[in-house]
C-alpha cells in the first residue's frame, strides 16, 4: 500500500484493541481470520461502518477450538474501541475508559502500531456488498440484549425463566419439577434471556385467523399476508434485506445454526410471495442483488439434501422466478429474474424448469 495513503488511513480509521488476548486464539473480522501471536494487541485503519468480530480460544481445550463467539460494531471515524480478554470466561469483554485515559491511550497509538494488524482492504468491496442493507437500527433490533452472537447458545431450563422471559433467581424457583421436563422425562432448556438473536417470528402457518377453507388454501402458496404482516412489525420493507444479511453473516461467520434457519425462512417467504410481489417490485430488484452476493460464497453443493438430494434453493427460487413473470411486474424487474435465473443455471447447473414438489395442489375439506 501507498506510505501516504497509509498514513490517511492510519489518521482517518477506527481502531480496535484487543488487550491480553492470548496467543493461538483463532480472530476476525469481516471475511478474514487469522492465529493470533504474542505481539497481537488489535486491528488498525478500520473503515468507518458496520464490522463483524469473531474469534474462539484454544486455552482451555487442549488444542481444540472453544465454540465461536462474536460481535457487530458500527465504528466511526477515528473511533477507538477497548476491549479485553476475560481469562476466566474465555471471551471479550467491552472495556470502558474515562476521557482522560481515552486520550492518552490516542496519544499513544504510533507506539502501538507494531502491535496492530492492518485492515485488510482487499476484503473490504466484498464484505460491504453482504452486509450493505444492515444499518445501525437493523443491527440493535437483531443482535442479543448482552450484545454477542454465541454459536452454541447458553441453555437454562424452562423452570428458571419467569413469564416476563427473565431468568430467575434459585430462591425464586418455586415450579415443581415436573413442569421443567418433557414427555421422556429430559430437562426443557431455553437460551437464556438476553443471550437470543431477535429474529422477526415467522409462523408456520402463513394464513390469518379464522381464515375460511379457501383462504387456507390461497396463503399456503402464497406468502404475500405473512410478509406484509412482517413488513408491519419493519421500520421500512427494506429492513428485511438487512435480516437476511443479518443472518447470512451469523451463520457464515458466527457458525450460529438458528440463523441458517432464519435465513431459510425468509427466503421462503420472500420467495413465496405472488400478490404483494407488485407493490414492493424495488425490494425485489434489490433482493435479487442480495441473493447474488451470498450464492457467491457458498460451496455449490450446500443446499442438497443428502437424504432426499433436494436442493431447497431450487424450488424456491424456481417459485421466485415464475412469480416476478406474471402480469403487473415491471419489465425491467423480468428481465433481471431472467437473467439471474440464467446466471445461476450456468454457475450451479441448477434446472429450473422441472416443477417442484411442493407445487401441488392444497386441498382444504369443508
Amino acid at each position: 500500500m501507498d506510505q501516504g495513503l497509509a498514513k490517511k488511513l492510519f489518521e482517518e480509521g477506527a481502531f480496535l484493541i484487543l488487550v491480553d488476548m492470548p496467543k493461538g486464539t483463532e480472530f476476525g473480522m469481516d471475511w478474514n481470520s487469522w492465529i493470533t501471536g504474542p505481539k497481537f494487541k488489535g486491528v488498525k485503519m478500520i473503515p468507518p461502518g458496520l464490522h463483524f468480530i469473531f474469534y474462539s480460544s484454544n486455552g482451555k481445550h487442549g488444542g481444540h477450538s472453544s465454540p465461536r463467539s462474536g460481535f457487530f460494531h458500527f465504528f466511526k471515524q477515528r473511533e477507538i474501541f477497548i476491549s479485553h480478554w476475560d481469562v476466566n470466561n474465555e471471551e471479550i469483554q467491552f472495556s470502558h475508559k474515562s476521557v482522560d485515559e481515552m486520550n492518552s491511550l490516542r496519544e499513544n497509538l504510533k507506539n502501538l502500531d507494531k502491535n496492530l494488524a492492518p485492515y485488510p482492504y482487499d476484503t473490504l468491496e466484498k464484505w460491504v456488498s453482504l452486509t450493505d442493507w444492515i444499518n445501525n437500527d437493523v443491527m440493535v433490533k437483531l443482535q442479543p440484549e448482552n450484545g454477542k452472537i454465541q454459536s452454541v447458545p447458553e441453555l437454562i431450563s424452562e423452570s428458571n425463566v419467569s413469564p416476563s422471559g427473565r431468568e430467575m433467581s434459585e430462591e425464586s424457583v418455586k415450579v415443581p419439577r415436573s413442569s421443567a421436563v418433557d414427555e421422556d422425562g429430559l430437562p426443557i432448556l431455553k437460551p437464556k434471556p438476553g443471550t437470543e438473536i431477535k429474529f422477526s417470528m415467522i409462523p408456520k402457518q402463513w394464513y390469518p385467523p379464522n381464515a375460511t377453507p379457501h383462504e387456507i388454501s390461497k396463503h399456503s402458496v402464497d406468502s404475500s399476508y405473512i410478509l406484509g404482516q412482517i413488513i408491519k412489525n419493519s421500520s421500512q420493507p427494506e429492513d428485511l434485506l438487512g435480516e437476511l444479511q443479518f443472518a447470512f453473516v451469523c451463520f457464515v461467520l458466527g457458525q450460529v445454526l438458528d440463523a441458517f434457519e432464519q435465513w431459510k425462512s425468509l427466503v421462503n417467504v420472500l420467495c413465496s410471495c405472488d400478490d404483494l410481489l407488485k407493490e414492493h417490485q424495488k425490494l425485489y430488484e434489490s433482493l435479487l442483488t442480495v441473493f447474488y452476493h451470498q450464492l457467491n460464497e457458498i460451496p455449490k453443493d450446500f443446499f442438497v439434501d443428502v437424504v432426499s438430494s433436494n436442493n431447497f434453493l431450487v424450488s424456491t427460487l424456481t417459485i421466485l422466478f415464475s412469480n416476478l413473470q406474471t402480469e403487473g411486474i415491471d419489465a425491467s424487474l423480468q428481465k433481471r429474474g431472467k437473467q439471474f435465473q440464467k446466471y445461476l443455471t450456468k454457475k450451479f447447473k441448477w434446472n429450473f424448469k422441472s416443477e417442484p414438489d411442493d407445487w401441488a395442489p392444497v386441498v382444504v375439506e369443508i
